[in-house]
């Protein structure tokens, strides 16, 4: 079966600076991976990649086949650390407009499909309120679904619970682990240890622009193999 996205020997250079060093990373479908590792890593441009809102500088990305520069609008999901919603509409408008103006979708389509996605992240209350008057978790909420209402088969998540109070980072946790478990094929930047123990199939560790390491979650948290991971993990399980 082909794989949903295959990168191989993957080069991301910032002027002089080397952000990627070569990265080789294979993703079946239903999937999940999660990417940790220190700040500066490579984590979120790996994902920005995939995305098509970074060019690397050498190698490839395939995505179920093709290069990422001819898969369709909405194929790839993602959500950022930041919600990025349009504060002058509401909640249900965020959600219509991509499928409306990418896909073609009537009116009526869209809401039906934007109803349906608000209810699927358990805030279907909150449809005609702009994105101000929600909490830092509703509104990040509101940004998976929007990415969901472009029935994308892959998604990106990058540190998506970072910006959020820590009593609002469950609920978009509980959304995320609810998505891995109907089978979507999911990149998730986090160092959320205990999402990750729950739905990850595979961990994979960056540091300094490579993938150091990586493996299932039980002996990945159990016994890291390197130096490098071993104390990246010894770090952030303290906390």
């Amino acid at each position: 079966m082909q794989n949903a996205i295959e990168i191989r020997g993957l080069v991301k250079r910032f002027g002089d600076f080397t952000a990627l060093t070569g990265v080789d990373l294979t993703v079946a479908r239903g999937e999940r991976v999660v990417i940790c590792g220190p700040s500066g890593s490579g984590k979120s441009t790996v994902v920005r990649c995939i995305a098509g809102l970074e060019i690397p500088d050498g190698g490839s990305i395939l995505v179920d086949g093709h290069p990422v520069a001819q898969s369709r609008p909405g194929e790839v999901g993602m959500v950022f650390q930041q919600f990025n919603l349009f504060p002058h509409l509401t909640v249900l408008e965020n959600l219509m407009l991509g499928p409306m103006k990418a896909r073609g979708l009537s009116r009526a389509a869209a809401e039906a499909r934007a109803r349906a996605l608000l209810e699927r992240v358990h805030i279907p209350e909150q449809a005609d309120k702009r994105p101000a008057q929600l909490s830092g978790g509703q509104q990040q909420r509101v940004a998976i679904a929007r990415s969901l209402c472009m029935e994308p088969q892959i998604m990106l998540f990058d540190e998506p619970t970072s910006a959020l109070d820590p009593e609002m980072i469950a609920e978009v946790l509980d959304v995320m682990v609810e998505l891995a478990e109907e089978g979507m094929t999911m990149i998730v930047v986090t160092h959320e240890m205990g999402f990750a123990r729950k739905v990850a199939d595979r961990m994979v560790f960056m540091d300094r622009g490579e993938i150091v390491e990586q493996g299932p979650p039980g002996p990945f948290f159990a016994a890291p193999r390197s130096e490098r991971c071993r104390a990246f993990l010894d770090r952030i399980l303290r906390h």
